[in-house]
């Protein structure tokens, strides 16, 4: 009986042990634990009031170089697609006022220079573009057929050219705008020895000068 008694007390003594090493290793545990965590959100801290690390700073340089560089390209891109497309709408313009001044060729009888009703037609009709674009200059030629003197054709071709120039001045562009030339019977549009071909070189020729840039 009191042998069972010792063992008894001894199994429960040992248990007590047990349980209070136990304790002490697990609040051991806890102290080491909470101590590594402060020590880590310590570590944190001094980080973050130190700011960003070397690298991170170089990272984030080179992210802001990269997004400079990529938006002075579009940047650049934008701006010469915009001046070719200035470029092209200017072209388009300029080729549209020429077509708009264009004036025909306007033709004479036989050693004449006084204009036909067909002539002051076209005449009239290309007059109110050189109204509309007063920085536009004109140039008159005369020609001739090939029949009669050099100096005969000259001078019938300078007539015919002053004739075209002083109705398109009757019509309201400015004397000074309007020169004159002729070629007399030098620049045949036609060869051929014909009447046919006299006739297309009996003519008035206008060519358009833009203005100076």
């Amino acid at each position: 009986m009191k042998r069972n008694l010792f063992w008894v007390g001894l199994i429960a003594l040992v248990l007590c042990f047990s349980v209070t090493f136990l304790t002490g290793c697990a609040k051991k545990a806890a102290v080491k634990s909470d101590a590594a965590t402060a020590t880590t959100q310590e570590q944190k801290a001094v980080e973050k009031a130190k700011g960003p690390s070397a690298e991170d700073q170089a990272a984030k340089e080179r992210a802001l170089r990269e997004k400079a560089l990529k938006e002075q390209a579009e940047r650049e891109a934008a701006a010469k697609a915009a001046a070719e497309k200035a470029k092209k709408e200017a072209a388009a313009k300029a080729k549209a006022i020429l077509k708009e001044l264009s004036i025909p060729d306007i033709h004479f009888d036989y050693d004449k220079y006084n204009l036909k009703p067909d002539a002051q037609a076209i005449l009239k009709a290309g007059a109110p573009a050189y109204l509309k674009y007063v920085e536009y200059k004109l140039v008159v030629e005369g020609h001739c057929d090939e029949r009669g003197t050099v100096e005969y054709n000259l001078a019938l071709g300078q007539k015919r050219a002053d004739a075209a120039a002083k109705y398109l001045a009757d019509l309201g562009i400015q004397k000074d705008r309007i020169k004159t030339i002729s070629y007399g019977k030098e620049m045949p549009l036609d060869k051929a020895s014909n009447e046919a071909a006299w006739a297309k070189n009996r003519r008035a020729h206008f060519v358009i000068f833009p203005p100076v840039k």
